[in-house]
């Protein structure tokens, strides 16, 4: 039924990934400050960091790469035309999103001026998911994936250190930071969904675990 919210399973007895959390987030943020995702951000951190290739586009733009979709037409170019911050019509380059990330590795400050609270950033990309019998399941902070102990499904590989995390798009791009190492690194794509045969999660673990094994080396 429509616009009834229900919990699937208690917390704790399982994991799965729904975009009602993250719609009555958004609401939440909307509500509260009268503002929308993509008027904080850029009030907050993009102009103050000078970010100027990361933004929401409602229209296809001559410098951004389209994003492939399974189809027959000739045009992939499938985008919405909210550009609130609520939709995945979001475009950024491989040089901000390491900055992005460069952000968090360093608890919101750069050059000794606290863009985000120390507070926020840490609680974002420290374990928050309840305990679960099945150790295996992924662990998370707040949007950031969270590498705590050994899981298998986890989508951080298993050589990347405790402490560190990642983050996804949607076309795959991955976002590991790894404090440890005072480290963060970046993959790309523009294609969405996974081929036939494609192991997603195998995949994006051994992203990390590559990273590590070049750094032994």
């Amino acid at each position: 039924m429509e616009n009834r919210v229900y919990r699937e399973k208690p917390a704790g007895d399982a994991w799965i990934y729904r975009q009602i959390g993250i719609n009555a987030l958004i609401e939440i943020v909307k509500r509260t400050t009268k503002q929308t995702i993509s008027d904080i951000l850029h009030n907050q951190v993009f102009h103050p960091l000078g970010f100027s290739e990361s933004d929401w586009y409602a229209d296809k733009q001559e410098k951004l790469i389209e994003v492939i979709e399974p189809s027959d037409e000739e045009d992939h170019w499938k985008i919405n035309k909210d550009t609130s911050g609520e939709k995945t019509n979001m475009y950024v380059s491989a040089k901000e999103l390491a900055y992005w990330g460069y952000l968090h590795l360093k608890n919101g400050k750069i050059n000794d001026k606290q863009y985000v609270p120390e507070k926020m950033i840490k609680m974002a990309t420290s374990l928050q998911s309840p305990t679960a019998e099945d150790v295996n399941r992924p662990q998370n902070g707040f949007l950031w994936f969270v590498k705590d102990l050994p899981a298998a499904r986890s989508e951080i590989g298993e050589k990347v250190p405790k402490g560190s995390f990642q983050i996804l798009g949607y076309t795959g791009v991955t976002l590991l930071v790894i404090p440890n190492e005072d480290l963060v690194a970046v993959r790309m794509f523009n294609s969405f969904g996974s081929p036939e045969g494609y192991d997603y999660l195998s995949d994006v673990r051994s992203f990390g675990d590559t990273i590590m094994s070049c750094l032994e080396k």
